[in-house]
């Protein structure tokens, strides 16, 4: 017989054997099950606390340098990823906790040859990041900047879960930069790297102020962290509170760790006074929210391995107009916000491709890998079914068109999907994908006619093991292991979606800064010989399980 407690609090009282509740009355004298129903019952009030208690990381996936805002009793975060299409998530919540994607800012940044794979060109690590979420006279206005295009760009909209969204750019690409609206009406942008500027706009937003020249805020906003600088201070973010200015920066120092820098002043254009507002675990980079209870948080990240850029939820107390941060200094566990529902199903989901025929838009959990090419995915071609055609030459999956992802998550995730190979084409190669420069994947190759079922691995020094098929539908599991940062990636094929077998070796999975990005699920096809060919997935489904403990024979 054991106890338990359900994640709602309620008490679970079952016979590990039988689960039977009459053996149960009958094996236990009265007075023995009524000291236990009474100590359950002193016990509950505080295990349903427990139970309600949220916990860091907010979400355990790749959600990097979050910029937050509360509009009412809604909560908006956008978020970073880099090189996919569409660009620049913003995020929806009731309690800073349980988060849903409500859209996207822009359906494609652009149209070159670095964000459409062309001609051998790419832009990882590029597009877009570091975005800054802001909400002025009944607008919403989300900025980025892009190293790809070398612009500024703000995007507005009425309504975030219905847009439109409308668009405008400038030169130059402000790094870093920080929207900020003065109660003057007058908007600007705070950016840079060690020497944070700030430049006016124009009212229309469309570009800098040409009557303003630029001027620097804070000469060297590094200084406060210590005078032995690998990463200068940057990540701005400003805000106005009780009539001081806040700027939140990032440094990190040399053989330190990624550290929260906080400037205050009374006017905007400064002189500001700083000092180091967080250095624990290398939680850092993001700014303060305010809930509708009048509690605080700093909304904060931190690099976690192959997984990604974590996002973090500390409280923050203010002392003589500084915001405190953490408790004790450090970042706590567990913080004082309802309890996450144990599921990221608003970040990552499964998808059955059931559309109707005219219906072709994919969920927002999804996004490609660089510009899609619309005319080479389909869900009519083959009803029920995503198919993907390679339309484009490639010479490996870094370089493949219309690869499509969602991000991988912790502490250990898994994905299945069901494949039709029977339209691939010599040359093809088709499969699930872990994706980062480091990738791997597991899927089908059409060699002279024939089907092989094969891994390959970015690194690998060894020939991958091929296996042929004579069937044309193939199952395909890849897991992923993220706890105590073990970063393990393994691979596993079936013929009847029942019995499955590992494949390949282990992937050693590496967060690279060419990526800039946490590990993907990737499905794709590609053609190296000839293009045409196709393969139709039937389904996507995600799970934290893991089929050996992550550990294959």
């Amino acid at each position: 017989m054991f106890t338990t407690f359900s994640v709602t609090g309620r008490l679970i009282i079952t016979d590990s054997k039988s689960n039977n509740m009459k053996l149960f009355k009958e094996k236990f004298p009265v007075f023995i099950k009524k000291v236990i129903i009474l100590i359950c019952f002193a016990l509950l009030p505080n295990l349903y606390v427990l139970a309600q208690e949220a916990r860091n990381p907010i979400i355990y996936a790749d959600v990097p340098d979050i910029s937050m805002i509360r509009v009412g009793d809604n909560y908006y975060m956008s978020s970073t990823t880099m090189h996919m299409s569409p660009g620049l998530p913003i995020m929806k919540s009731k309690d800073m906790i349980n988060w849903q994607i409500a859209g996207y800012a822009y359906n494609t940044l652009a149209s070159n040859d670095e964000l459409n794979l062309n001609n051998g060109k790419n832009a990882y690590s590029k597009g877009t990041w570091a975005s800054s979420l802001r909400y002025f006279k009944g607008t919403f206005y989300v900025s980025t900047f892009s190293a790809t295009t070398g612009k500024t760009y703000i995007f507005s909209t009425k309504s975030i879960e219905k847009g439109p969204w409308k668009s405008t750019s400038f030169s130059p690409a402000l790094h870093d930069h920080s929207l900020f609206f003065d109660d003057n009406g007058k908007a600007y942008m705070i950016y840079g790297g060690g020497r944070i500027m700030i430049a006016e706009l124009n009212s229309d937003l469309s570009g800098l102020n040409p009557d303003v020249k630029p001027q620097i805020l804070i000469e060297n906003a590094s200084l406060v962290g210590g005078s032995a600088q690998g990463l200068p201070a940057e990540g701005s973010q400003l805000f106005k509170i009780k009539g001081k200015y806040y700027l939140f920066n990032i440094c990190w120092p040399r053989g330190g760790m990624r550290t929260v820098l906080v400037h205050r002043s009374d006017k905007l254009h400064g002189p500001y006074e700083g000092r180091i507002g967080l250095q624990d675990k290398g939680v850092a980079q993001g700014g303060l929210v305010e809930t509708s209870k009048g509690a605080w948080y700093a909304y904060l990240f931190r690099d976690f391995g192959a997984v990604g850029r974590i996002p973090y939820l500390v409280p923050v107390n203010w002392a003589n107009d500084w915001p405190v941060i953490g408790v004790a200094g450090k970042v706590p566990e567990k913080i004082d916000l309802p309890a996450a529902r144990g599921t990221l199903s608003g970040i990552v989901a499964s998808d059955e491709f059931n559309r109707p025929h005219a219906k072709t838009k994919l969920p927002l959990v999804w996004q490609w890998n660089h510009n899609p090419d619309n005319e080479m995915w389909s869900f009519s071609q083959h009803p029920g079914h995503l198919r993907l055609t390679g339309g484009h030459m490639a010479t490996n999956l870094l370089d493949a068109r219309n690869t499509l992802t969602q991000r991988t998550y912790g502490p250990t995730c898994s994905a299945v999907t069901k494949m039709d190979v029977s339209g691939m084409k010599d040359g093809d190669a088709a499969g699930l994908a872990l994706l980062q420069k480091k990738y791997g994947w597991v899927g089908v190759k059409m060699i002279k006619g024939l089907k092989y079922i094969t891994t390959e691995v970015s690194d690998a020094t060894s020939e991958p093991v091929k296996i042929p098929v004579g069937q044309s539908t193939i199952y395909l599991r890849a897991e992923c292991n993220f706890r105590e940062r073990q970063d393990l990636g393994t691979y596993y094929y079936s013929l009847d979606g029942k019995q499955w077998t590992s494949i390949g070796s282990v992937l050693h999975m590496q967060y690279t800064i060419p990526h800039f990005m946490g590990y993907r699920f990737a499905l794709f096809n590609y053609a190296t010989e000839s293009t045409g060919g196709y393969a139709d997935f039937d389904y996507f489904r995600v799970s934290t399980d893991l089929t050996r403990g992550n550990n294959p024979d």
